[in-house]
């Protein structure tokens, strides 16, 4: 079991200590559920006055804030608690699946296929004709690498995940379980007759940046000509759907159970909150939030916040909101 004492932990987060204990940490947890042995983490005042009922013995402390630890309990003071709290979380991290093999014998690999140094992949794997897999590539058991698809170093993919022929990965991404890279867009239209509808061929891939991260179950679709891009950094949450020709600039977020139709185009930096819908060939321009829930139907200026169904400026929704509340009374 991982511990550490309270000025290793000072040292660990560069901070400055208040109070103090001899107690051994031996993990983490919120101020309400964290036991004496744990650390938790104090980030506003909206959550000091849970400090004097919790267990912990020792917090993570904005150095904004004004308070005390009390006897045999200290802070660390640090200039951001939430920062400070996800890199000791990095000490406490969990060790990964252990390979016992790097390249198990029940995975299925091209003859034309290229695998890196130091690469592992796991037991039921399919790699396609012509694949690359750079250097230290993970594919846990049961991922499908279709032909003609690139992967970058470090890259780390995750049981179930499928990846479609033709696509490109970058360098140190995380595919967590079950991602859909490639797949067919969402295209038809009514056939001429009238009879049934026609399906649209959609003959693009999907090319992915660096250090992009995808949550369980999310699907990135690829283009119908060209490519359905997303750039360097980016971070998307669980069931998230990206339509075919979406392009999506460096470092965008999106949350979960958020979609993007055809077609739509993300600058740097836009933060898309959860469950929002966005209308195809839409452009949310870079810095943009859209709010929680929001369904867009036209373009965002840079640096906007937008809110509601169909989404408008933030500040002007509330006042509709406030407005109709008044009517109801």
């Amino acid at each position: 079991m991982v511990s550490f004492t309270i000025e290793e932990i000072k040292t660990i987060l560069q901070g400055k200590l208040k109070g103090n204990t001899s107690q051994i940490i031996t993990g983490l947890d919120e101020l309400k559920n964290a036991k004496r042995d744990q650390i938790t983490f104090i980030r506003s005042k909206k959550f000091a006055c849970l400090w004097d009922t919790s267990n912990a013995c020792v917090a993570i402390v904005n150095e904004t804030l004004d308070i005390e630890p009390g006897p045999d309990r200290a802070f660390i003071m640090v200039k951001n608690a939430d920062f400070a709290m996800s890199k000791l979380l990095e000490e406490f991290g969990l060790e990964d699946p252990v390979f016992d093999i790097d390249i198990h014998p029940t995975a299925v690999i091209h003859e034309s296929a290229i695998v890196g140094v130091g690469s592992k992949i796991g037991a039921g794997c399919y790699i396609g004709k012509d694949v690359v897999l750079g250097d230290s590539v993970v594919l846990y058991p049961n991922v499908t690498v279709f032909d003609d698809s690139v992967i970058g170093n470090n890259t780390v993919i995750w049981s179930g995940t499928v990846i479609r022929e033709r696509s490109e990965i970058g360098s140190d991404c995380i595919f967590h379980n079950n991602v859909s890279i490639g797949a067919d867009g969402f295209g038809y239209l009514p056939n001429e007759d009238g009879r049934g509808l026609w399906k649209i061929p959609h003959i693009g891939n999907v090319i992915i940046g660096n250090g992009v991260e995808i949550g369980a179950n999310s699907c990135i679709d690829r283009a119908k000509f060209s490519s359905t891009i997303l750039g360097d950094g980016c971070k998307i949450d669980n069931l998230v759907q990206i339509g075919h020709n979406c392009k999506l600039g460096r470092f965008c977020i999106m949350a979960g159970s958020s979609g993007l139709a055809g077609s739509v185009t993300l600058g740097d930096g836009v933060v898309i909150g959860g469950s929002a819908s966005i209308k195809d060939h839409v452009t949310i321009h870079s810095g943009a939030t859209v709010a929680a829930g929001s369904g867009v139907m036209n373009d965002v200026p840079a640096g906007k916040t937008v809110l509601g169904y169909p989404a408008c400026d933030s500040r002007e929704m509330l006042k509709q909101w406030v407005t109709l509340r008044k009517l109801a009374k």
